[in-house]
């Protein structure tokens, strides 16, 4: 029991990345039609958002303590914050320690604008191009991003702490009753879980409840009609796209714990939550969460040494395995609808 619920535990925080990936990705495709393979980049960016805010937090002047003295006898050089001399030692460093959560705000901005960037600059040209043409030009796009960060950070991978409040784990054995320090499980794995409910239920809250989400809604289903209508749905898409960038970026953000944010790793989500896509059914959004979710709890229970040890190497198929799987049975995913990537 205990290593079935620990394993759900996993599949879960998979689960809550590959959604994410694979909700902006089908948000971008319901709306603009385009197959964007550059998605991926957006989560490295978001990653790498979450770095930065940590280097300018970090950034220091150097001071000379007459009273301590370093191996060689010179009086020592002491490295003090900037925000720890602007707001005081307490105050900044818990600014300084509580980073990764104040990149949600820094990233934002920063991601709603590449989207914008990226969808009138280059995307825009490409609605009426084939799919395989959309896919060329954004997976040339994801190698370029993927390069500038590389330049600029280097290829190894960069650890972001996540805040000392989070770094412990949770005691579900006690919780349930069962022997305790039997399911121990990361506190921010649990809270990126939460965090992902929270955006994938916002998400859907604004698309369901608001007159610009029904607009959307509507467009997706039949654009020429809306256009009809005297309403501007290519705007409305644009701003679409940047949020299904912001979606993406604030999904690197918060994993940046949990993997050490390196410049390769927008590629290593993409392929999967492609996958993920696929599965749910091109263009639908709650086909796109649950087949994220579904794929997650099944790539971690095939991790497991006992399935490993009667089926070698499934862990690195199953997703793929259960991909062509379901479209032999149906060819629109889970949740597709007809007419979708069908002519």
């Amino acid at each position: 029991m205990d290593a079935i619920i620990l394993q759900i535990l996993n599949g879960l925080d998979k689960g809550s990345a590959y959604a994410l990936i694979a909700l902006g990705l089908t948000l971008i495709f319901g709306t603009l039609g385009v197959v964007n393979f550059a998605h991926g980049a957006l989560f490295m960016i978001g990653s790498f958002c979450a770095v930065t805010l940590s280097k300018i937090l970090n950034l220091s002047f150097e001071t000379i303590d007459p009273t301590r003295t370093d191996f060689l006898g010179n009086p020592a050089k002491i490295k003090t914050p900037y925000i720890e001399s602007w707001f005081g030692p307490e105050t900044g460093a818990a600014i300084i320690d509580w980073a990764v959560p104040l990149s949600i705000l820094f990233s934002i901005p920063i991601m709603i604008s590449i989207g914008f960037i990226m969808e009138r600059g280059l995307i825009k040209h490409f609605y009426k191009r084939p799919h395989a043409d959309q896919i060329l030009v954004t997976f040339g796009l994801a190698i370029v991003l993927q390069e500038v960060i590389k330049y600029f950070y280097g290829a190894n991978p960069i650890p972001t702490p996540a805040p000392d409040a989070f770094r412990g784990s949770f005691d579900f054995g006690a919780l349930l009753g069962i022997d305790p320090n039997v399911i121990i499980y990361p506190y921010w794995r649990l809270v990126y879980f939460a965090f992902s409910a929270v955006i994938i239920g916002g998400v859907f809250a604004f698309l369901q409840f608001t007159t610009f989400g029904m607009v959307v809604r509507a467009g997706m289903a039949d654009r020429e009609t809306v256009g009809l209508l005297g309403i501007n749905i290519d705007k409305r898409f644009t701003i679409m796209f940047g949020l299904a960038a912001a979606v993406a970026g604030l999904a690197g953000v918060m994993y940046a714990p949990i993997n050490s944010p390196n410049y390769h790793m927008g590629m290593d989500f993409l392929v999967l939550s492609f996958v993920v896509v696929v599965v749910g059914g091109m263009g639908s959004l709650p086909g796109a969460v649950l087949a994220g979710f579904m794929l997650g709890i099944l790539e971690s229970f095939s991790s497991m040494n006992e399935i490993k040890s009667l089926f070698p190497g499934i862990d690195q198929i199953i997703i793929y395995l259960v991909a062509i799987i379901i479209l032999l049975t149906r060819p629109r995913g889970l949740m597709g609808r007809k007419g979708v990537m069908e002519d």
